[in-house]
């Protein structure tokens, strides 16, 4: 195997996009990023100032003659758009450029298929595959084939992508029947953990800003990490022990990233589902990023897509190792770096205030005819012990202020 891939020729390939706005700029220099991701070699970088996208070659007329003379000058393997096409603008391209084309999001979704290792990853990404290629087989016409995956031909697990367009159907619904079994069994873990008043805090961030770094760093959590984007897919799950000894539970999230395709948003939105339901997030940034700003709307306008916008949320600047100044921080951002643990403390502490502040230890004394008052306890709040005693049931409990107020008649010092 390590012989198979140490032969495999690694496919030359030239960037295409249309610049419109300053970040379409940016956005060009991540396509780069993703390409190299992927496994190609980028020989160059070719853009068109224009305010439309060509419906039929995607470029205009003129700077498709230049593209198709670079390609054949510089044995072009692969051409990569940065926008998604259409069936018939990829076979346009193709048949006059006699080269494979692909666009950004099958560059996104050819990534997630090399890193998704669970079986619910691999169900999210193939299901996003197949929607992805299903409207445009009409478009390919003859040229099926040519959608075989990204980078390495790299296709949905054993589905044939000659196969019809019932096959592909019947696949949707047979994956997304699988993934709801999934959910079920996440929806009952998010159970658990609300009846056992385990606070939940998600990292969100965009790409390689750090976020399983922070995770193993905090947990010891042995999350693979790389230096490229996309680099873990699959969710994880560590508990995590503050000082006080109460118990939290982080969540890795799947990186955020600029134009990120609606199709795998849609196959991966119960695993993103969890942003949505925790009761805290941790937004890793990465603040040596000349784009710091740009990225941090991103991933704010999908965490807002989410429903998870209003989510109380600290913002945590990474990799301050990396900077000659640290800014000082407050409660709400926090800098940190997970690489060398710098700045761990103000982290925890900042989790704690945030996760409890509504929280505090309270002891009660209930007598044995209060079995409303205590059911009440049981289910509202986190028993950390109880004793019996001939005046009744003495219960100590993390409550909140309301909880507190309702049931102050049965406090005890």
């Amino acid at each position: 195997m390590e012989e198979l891939n140490r032969n495999k020729k690694i496919e030359r390939a030239i960037l295409v996009g249309i610049i419109s706005t300053p970040e379409d700029e940016e956005s060009m220099e991540e396509l780069k990023e993703l390409a190299l991701t992927a496994g190609a070699e980028v020989v160059g970088v070719m853009t068109q100032k224009r305010n439309t996208i060509d419906k039929a070659h995607y470029i205009g007329k003129g700077k498709l003659e230049e593209l198709k003379f670079f390609a054949e000058n510089q044995e072009i393997d692969l051409v990569i758009v940065n926008d998604e096409l259409t069936g018939t603008q990829i076979k346009n391209m193709e048949d006059f450029l006699n080269v494979k084309v692909i666009d950004r999001t099958n560059l996104i979704l050819d990534i997630f298929a090399k890193r998704a290792k669970s079986k619910e990853g691999m169900l999210q990404v193939e299901l996003a595959q197949l929607k992805y290629r299903l409207p445009r087989l009409a478009g390919l016409g003859g040229q099926l084939s040519r959608l075989g995956g990204g980078i390495g031909t790299r296709g949905p697990g054993e589905t044939k992508l000659e196969t019809d367009r019932r096959h592909i159907k019947n696949r949707i619904k047979a994956i997304e029947k699988k993934l709801e079994e999934i959910e079920r069994h996440r929806s009952l873990q998010r159970e658990r953990r609300k009846k056992n008043r385990i606070p939940v805090i998600a990292i969100v961030g965009y790409t390689n800003a750090g976020k399983s770094t922070l995770l193993n760093a905090l947990t010891n959590a042995e999350v693979y990490v790389e230096d490229k984007l996309f680099a873990t897919l699959d969710p994880t799950a560590r508990r995590l022990v503050l000082s006080s000894g109460r118990e939290v539970i982080l969540i890795d999230t799947v990186g955020f990233i600029r134009k990120l395709p609606h199709d795998l948003v849609e196959a991966f939105k119960s695993t993103l589902e969890e942003v949505k339901y925790a009761d805290l997030l941790l937004h890793v940034i990465d603040v040596t990023s000349p784009d710091m700003e740009e990225k941090i709307k991103v991933v704010e306008k999908v965490l807002s897509d989410l429903g998870a916008i209003n989510t109380p949320k600290i913002n945590v600047f990474n990799k301050i190792d990396l900077l000659e100044v640290v800014p000082k921080g407050n409660e709400r951002e926090v800098y940190i770096s997970a690489k060398n643990k710098i700045g761990f403390d103000k982290l925890l502490q900042a989790i704690e205030r945030e996760i409890f502040k509504d929280v505090e230890v309270v002891n009660f004394l209930l007598p044995y005819d209060k079995t409303k008052e205590y059911n009440y306890l049981k289910e509202k709040t986190k028993i950390i012990g109880e004793n019996y005693s001939e005046k009744g049931i003495m219960i100590k409990a993390e409550v909140q202020k309301e909880i507190k107020e309702r049931l102050k008649d049965f406090i005890i010092v």
